[in-house]
């Protein structure tokens, strides 16, 4: 699998006090899909997350809105994976869509004592 694509759908309980997704929220669903992405890719491989190379919040998302993760497997190393991942706000009341988020999220293979393994081939 080189991409992966999930959705998620914005809450009460994941807004700032602006009533804006708090952006801890968004990050914290970019880190777990990729890392199931990268998870299907190499099964067996326990992974952490190192990096994420970039954190710029594109526009604000508000509450209802349906955001889709777009996941592509991007560069992959001895002991390490990139993946890029994009994310687009779903207006279900227009149809429109517009990009939100986007960042490369590079994770490490852990052996059992925490020490980085080749990824298996």
């Amino acid at each position: 699998m080189n991409s992966m694509e999930n959705y998620k759908v914005v809450r009460p309980g994941h807004l700032n006090h602006y009533g804006y997704l708090f952006g801890g929220e968004l990050l914290k669903w970019v880190d777990e899909i990729s890392w199931i992405a990268a998870s299907h890719d190499y099964p067996g491989c326990k992974f952490v997350t190192v990096s994420m190379d970039r954190v710029e919040f594109q526009r604000s998302v508000r509450q209802g809105s349906v955001l889709r993760f777009d996941v592509q497997r991007h560069k992959v190393g001895n002991t390490s994976v990139q993946y890029g991942v994009k994310v687009y706000s779903d207006e279900l009341e227009t149809g429109k869509e517009e990009s939100v988020f986007s960042t490369h999220v590079t994770f490490v293979c852990l052996d059992e004592a925490g020490e980085r393994r080749s990824l298996p081939r």
